[in-house]
């Protein structure tokens, strides 16, 4: 479980790592397409993790809070990550004892899996919401969240 455990907090990361770099004007950018923000996508990433928490162990969701479309900022969502992944890594930790996540099938690696999937599709879609609107992250930064042995 410690690697899956690991792996999740790079995970996370990665995620603040290009939320830093965007620029808090840019956070309203939207792709061609419409849809979320990039605002937005990062919120629905933690609101997500918290509709996670609350079928598989509603306790870990105390002192945490949904982020709301009106309260987004760069801080709120770093904050609201970081509690979020820390929640998260607790789950882990509890289902080191019984190799299972409430609710959810087959086992605790699928579950990373899943997590990792879903977010990584969001980052994609905020990585094109910004390129298309004219606000692309510096090339450091789309060649850095790939880089998971140096986050």
């Amino acid at each position: 479980m410690k690697d899956i455990i690991e792996s999740w907090n790079i995970h996370n990361r990665i995620n603040l790592y290009l939320l830093d770099a965007i620029e808090e004007g840019h956070l309203g950018s939207v792709s061609s397409s419409k849809g979320r923000n990039v605002g937005e996508q990062f919120a629905h990433m933690h609101n997500v993790r918290l509709m996670w928490l609350k079928v598989a162990e509603p306790d870990l969701l105390k002192g945490i809070d949904k982020i709301e479309k009106d309260t987004i900022t760069k801080k709120h969502l770093q904050a609201g990550l970081e509690r979020s992944a820390k929640a998260i890594s607790t789950l882990f930790e509890h289902a080191a004892k019984t190799n299972k996540i409430k609710s959810f099938k087959p086992h605790p690696a699928a579950f990373l899996g899943y997590l990792v999937s879903h977010e990584s599709h969001h980052r994609g879609q905020i990585m094109l919401a910004l390129k298309q609107s004219g606000h692309p992250v510096d090339q450091k930064i789309q060649y850095g969240i790939w880089e998971w042995g140096v986050r």
